[in-house]
């Protein structure tokens, strides 16, 4: 009997292991064409499409590259785990790494300690996301969409430490944020230029964006436009925490960031924090006012934060901007920061909130517009902050001067251009009572594609364009709007 149960365990532990290919670590860089070629190898290929069904491990010693505009598809909980180096940079076109069955994810990608890895021109579809466990790391021009949880819980982009480059990239309808990293980790990323859209889907409490501490090294967060679903209620736009004692240093400009749960949220002591030229706008999807819905939130326990914010527009979320525990803001002074902080539309049953200020520290506010579209008196500011005169256990805010006379009044104009049909075939109608000089329509990583002069009224365009989406770029003056742009 004894003999029977033990072949028995042997057989299911057989049939239980996975099968996996190593390469030989000999200094070997293999393409597609190559590994297929080796013996035992973990690939096949039907004369068009290469698929691995088996787990694929890149040695230390040595290089896998995918240098052509091929289609990679993956099995059902397959691995590629790399020791070494990875390269997927096709020289013309997109390499397309996707599920052989998109109902059944393969586990994606494990970057490790040491390796390197550069990836561009890219499509990654239907996997379990890229663990990243080095920092030599790049990812760039490429576009991720629907991975779910696999060799990453975290996000579909999961960096672990020192400066991993994320630019120009489309993140769409993943299961889980786009790029993050652990709370007891320091990551200085570069993320910057990417378009993001309706990340989260599992709905979990966490940002599109979610960031630990940075250390003595400066996160970056530069030009990225970060769009939530409405229908999720748990997503927010960027968040970057120091809950170990670590520290924060960061720089958050030029991101718009609209219809999440929150706009940017810092928590944590020892942080310092520029927020500069954001469009922070409509993120309300929860519609709880006491649980989220500001467009800037900062809370720390300890008076040790410095953040700075500059010319950020703040419109149409619950809070414009709240300020809890020990947490501090600067929100323009009479020496380096000029102020420029536009509000409008930030209010919860039925009382407008530009700036709450829930905490016992003085905030310096000069400099700013506190309710857009017409001038302001100081009556105007005092009646969308609240704080000491409001509730005498907090801080005050001192906001005079205000200013709305560096509002553009172009941006104004901006509001009103209306263009249809969307999604667009081959022709767009754009109504230009405004005067505008003409539109750009650029890809998802700003790259500008065709551009168009306008008449006064009604203007007919013929596009260009291959199925997707776009993004139309009005300009007048200094002042620009920017709007999604679908093409059948």
């Amino acid at each position: 009997m004894k003999k029977i149960t033990l072949a028995l365990f042997a057989f299911l532990c057989f049939i239980g292991s996975k099968a996996q290919y190593t390469t030989p670590n000999t200094g070997v860089s293999w393409t597609l064409t190559d590994l297929l070629n080796t013996t035992n190898s973990p690939l096949i290929f039907d004369g068009t499409n290469y698929t691995l069904t088996d787990d694929l491990i890149i040695a230390e010693n040595d290089s896998f590259q995918l240098s052509s505009a091929e289609s990679l598809y993956i099995d059902e909980n397959v691995l590629i785990q790399v020791f070494g180096y990875f390269s997927s940079h096709p020289a013309t076109g997109e390499m397309v790494i996707t599920a052989t069955d998109s109902l059944t994810p393969y586990e994606g990608f494990r970057f490790e300690d040491n390796s390197e890895i550069n990836i561009n021109n890219t499509v990654i579809k239907n996997g379990g996301g890229l663990r990243v466990l080095t920092d030599n790391f790049t990812l760039t021009n490429s576009y991720l969409a629907y991975n779910v949880t696999g060799a990453t819980t975290g996000a579909v982009v999961s960096v672990s430490y020192g400066s991993p480059i994320i630019k120009n990239n489309t993140f769409i309808e993943n299961d889980l944020p786009a790029v993050a990293s652990g709370a007891n980790q320091e990551v200085s990323a570069i993320i910057t230029g990417n378009y993001l859209e309706g990340n989260g889907q599992s709905n979990q409490n966490r940002p599109q964006i979610n960031m630990g501490p940075s250390g003595i090294d400066t996160l970056k967060i530069i030009q990225n436009t970060i769009i939530g679903d409405p229908e999720l209620d748990q997503v927010g736009g960027i968040a970057v925490a120091n809950l170990t004692g670590s520290e924060i240093r960061c720089i958050i400009d030029d991101n718009t960031i609209t219809n999440n749960r929150y706009g940017i949220t810092i928590v944590g002591g020892n942080s310092f924090a520029y927020l500069r030229n954001n469009i922070i706008e409509d993120n309300n999807t929860q519609g709880i006012p006491n649980l989220g819905g500001s467009g800037i939130s900062l809370n720390s326990s300890s008076n040790t934060q410095e953040i700075i914010a500059t010319n950020n527009e703040v419109r149409g979320n619950l809070w414009g901007i709240t300020v809890i525990g020990e947490a501090s803001i600067n929100l323009g002074d009479n020496d380096e920061n000029p102020g420029g902080n536009v509000f409008a539309n930030n209010e919860n049953g039925g009382v407008t909130y530009a700036l709450y200020n829930n905490t016992p520290n003085t905030i310096t506010a000069l400099h700013n517009c506190w309710i857009e579209g017409q001038e302001n008196t100081l009556a105007d500011a005092e009646s969308v902050i609240f704080h000491q005169p409001d509730d005498s256990s907090l801080g005050e805010v001192l906001y005079d001067p205000v200013d709305c006379e560096a509002m553009d009044i172009n941006k104004i104009e901006l509001e009103k251009i209306t263009f249809y049909p969307n999604p667009a075939l081959n022709k767009l109608f754009i109504e230009n009572t405004q005067q505008l000089e003409g539109i750009t329509i650029l890809d998802l990583t700003g790259k500008q594609l065709q551009n168009f002069k306008l008449r006064e009224e009604e203007n007919q365009i013929d596009i260009s364009l291959k199925s997707g989406m776009y993004l139309i770029q009005f300009k007048k003056g200094n002042a620009i709007k920017i709007e999604k742009l679908i093409v059948e």
